[in-house]
C-alpha cells in the first residue's frame, strides 16, 4: 500500500504526515473517535510500501491489538501448568517425590504406586481458529483476523492453534500443549498481519485441518472457530468435515452471513457476526463462554 493510494484519507494524513512518520498521539485520537476505522487503517499500514512506516505500524499493531483483545479475556479459567501426577507413560519422573517415596520405604525400592511423574495439567479449553484469507486481507478484514488470533491466544493460552486457508491450508500456530507464549501472542498477531488474500475458498479442507489440530489437544473442551463467510468455492463435503470438529463456532461478516448461517443450521454450529474488529473480543466471549 503506497502513500498515493492512501491520499485523501484524513486519518492517514494525520497519523503519517510525512514519509516514515507515525504519530501515536494522532493514532490515539483516531482510536478514541472510531476504533474500527483506526484499527483497519493500522492493519493496512502494516503492509505499507514505506519501510519505516510499515515497521512502526507492525510494532504499534501488536501492542494495540493484544490490549484490545484483553477486553474479552475470561476472568476465570486456568491455563495448563506443570503438576505432579501418578506414574503413567509420557511424563518425566518426579525426582522429589521419588526421594520421598524411598525415604518412606526405609531406603529401599519404593512401590510403583508411590512413584509420580511431572506432566502438564489438563487444561479447561483449547481453541483452533480458522482464518479465511481467500478475500481481500487488508483493512477491517485483516485487523479482525489479528484481533481474533489475539483473543484466542488470551483465552486458551498454551492450548490454541491458528490456521489460515484459501484454496490451501497454512498452519500459523500448531496445537502444541505448552506453557503460554512469553510474548503474550505478539508473534502470532504479527504472523496474521502478514497474511495476504489469494485463491479460492476450501472450507472443507480447513475444517479437516481444524479437527486434526484439536485432536492433538488434551483439553476437556475443544472448539473450532471459523472466521469466514463460509462460502466454499472448492469441491468437498463441508458438512461432513464440520462433523469432525467437536464443537464448532462460525463468526461471519454481518453484511455477508447467509452461507455461514446455512452451514450452522446444517451442522448445529453456533454462529455470530461482526461489523468491525473491535467487536471480536465480545463476540468470542458470547459464543465460546
Amino acid at each position: 500500500m503506497s502513500r498515493r493510494e492512501l491520499a485523501g484519507n484524513e486519518t492517514f494524513e494525520r497519523v503519517s504526515p510525512e514519509v516514515g512518520e507515525f504519530d501515536e498521539g494522532a493514532f490515539d485520537e483516531a482510536m478514541a473517535a472510531d476504533p474500527d476505522a483506526a484499527l483497519g487503517l493500522l492493519a493496512t499500514l502494516t503492509a505499507a510500501v514505506d519501510e519505516r512506516l510499515r515497521a512502526r505500524a507492525r510494532e504499534v499493531a501488536r501492542t494495540v491489538i493484544i490490549a484490545a483483545a484483553r477486553s474479552g479475556a475470561p476472568r476465570r479459567g486456568r491455563p495448563g501448568r506443570l503438576v505432579s501426577a501418578p506414574l503413567a507413560p509420557g511424563g518425566d519422573l518426579d525426582v522429589d517425590a521419588a526421594v520421598e517415596a524411598r525415604v518412606a520405604a526405609g531406603g529401599g525400592i519404593p512401590a510403583v504406586e508411590d512413584l509420580r511423574v511431572i506432566e502438564w495439567e489438563r487444561p479447561d479449553l483449547s481453541l483452533c481458529l480458522l482464518v479465511d484469507r481467500s478475500g481481500s486481507m487488508r483493512g477491517d478484514a485483516l485487523a479482525t483476523a489479528a484481533m481474533a488470533a489475539a483473543a484466542v491466544a488470551l483465552r486458551a493460552t498454551g492450548e490454541h492453534a491458528v490456521v489460515a486457508f484459501a484454496n490451501d491450508v497454512e498452519v500459523l500456530r500448531p496445537m502444541a500443549p505448552a506453557a503460554p507464549a512469553p510474548d503474550g501472542g505478539a508473534a502470532l498477531v504479527d504472523a496474521v498481519l502478514g497474511l495476504r488474500g489469494h485463491g479460492t475458498t476450501d472450507v472443507a479442507a480447513a475444517l479437516l485441518a481444524c479437527a486434526q489440530q484439536l485432536g492433538r489437544s488434551r483439553a476437556g473442551r475443544r472448539v473450532g472457530i471459523v472466521l469466514s463467510d463460509c462460502r466454499s468455492t472448492e469441491p468437498g463435503d463441508v458438512v461432513g468435515a464440520a462433523a469432525s470438529v467437536d464443537e464448532l463456532v462460525i463468526i461471519a461478516p454481518r453484511d455477508d452471513d447467509a452461507a455461514a448461517r446455512e452451514l450452522a443450521a446444517a451442522t448445529g454450529a453456533r454462529v455470530a457476526t461482526w461489523a468491525g474488529p473491535s467487536e471480536i473480543p465480545a463476540v468470542l466471549r458470547d459464543v465460546v463462554g
